[in-house]
């Protein structure tokens, strides 16, 4: 995995797809639905140091439509009112809510999990990226059957009780409804010791979103690095993510600088793009 970058384009191949991309270049236009369709996007748990203003502000700056919000930018303790502003807010700057989390299912008390539906449904939410207790995942198919919104469920490493490994989300999930499926971490999947690609390959049509980012040792969850100057291999993941014609959301998740990310979030949407085009030709 560590030499795959390498190995898949060679160091100068994804350098001239690179420069070749200016910093807030739009992604290649690609027909909806199409293998050439990239949906990089931003988790606004990377600045979550800021109120929503500055999120909206800093995810136009990436030139990106597509957002992800956490609590912390629209709590789901929000009124209607505010939730129909935060809305308001978001779609006025161009952008679209993809989906919100990661939300906590810790209760198996059913007006709990209809409340964090209830709020998703209200946000416009089409997926609540999520992190269930292993016993209540399997309560949460009623209401994404009621209210036809998707969960995927977060892995988190070796520290998660619940579901450290995507492939110990896909043990539940792949008999249930095919709208609850996985969001795949690659920061914490590798951590695991499983390998990224091989897995994502076998998550399949239950992948339904992903959070991305970058570490300088696989065993190190503090090694992380803006995208491209670790070694998770973003070439082989993506020519993964063509190969099965993944609809779903890329998402930067961005823990590091926590009070200045924007530059080098910018440096990893530039990594990533100059990939994907290598990629694409």
């Amino acid at each position: 995995m560590k030499t795959s970058r390498r190995d898949l384009f060679g160091g100068a191949i994804a350098a001239s797809a690179l420069s070749a991309l200016s910093v807030f270049g739009e992604e290649t236009p690609a027909k909806e639905g199409s293998l050439n369709e990239f949906r990089l996007g931003v988790a606004s748990y990377s600045f979550r140091e800021f109120g929503r203003k500055i999120a909206i502000l800093n995810t136009q700056k990436l030139n990106t439509r597509y957002i992800n919000y956490k609590d912390v930018h629209l709590p789901l303790t929000s009124s209607p009112a505010d939730i129909k502003k935060a809305v308001t807010e978001t779609e006025k700057a161009g952008l679209r809510i993809v989906g919100g989390g990661t939300i906590y299912f810790r209760s198996a008390d059913e007006a709990d999990i209809r409340a964090k539906f209830e709020y998703a449904k209200a946000c416009g939410m089409p997926t609540i990226v999520c992190m269930p207790d292993k016993a209540i995942l399997p309560k949460l198919e009623k209401f994404v059957k009621e209210y036809d919104i998707k969960i995927a469920v977060h892995n988190h490493g070796p520290e998660d009780p619940n579901f450290p490994r995507p492939q110990d989300v896909l043990a539940i999930v792949k008999n249930m409804d095919p709208r609850c499926g996985l969001c795949i971490d690659i920061g914490h999947t590798v951590r695991t010791g499983v390998d990224l690609v091989p897995t994502v390959a076998e998550a399949g049509s239950r992948l339904l979103d992903m959070h991305v980012k970058d570490l300088a040792d696989f065993k190190d969850k503090n090694s992380q690095r803006p995208c491209g100057d670790g070694v998770i291999p973003f070439p082989a993941l993506f020519a993964q993510l063509k190969k099965m014609n993944y609809q779903g959301y890329v998402n930067l998740e961005y823990e590091i600088d926590d009070t200045d990310p924007l530059p080098n979030m910018i440096k990893s949407f530039a990594y990533m793009r100059g990939v994907w085009a290598g990629i694409n030709g």
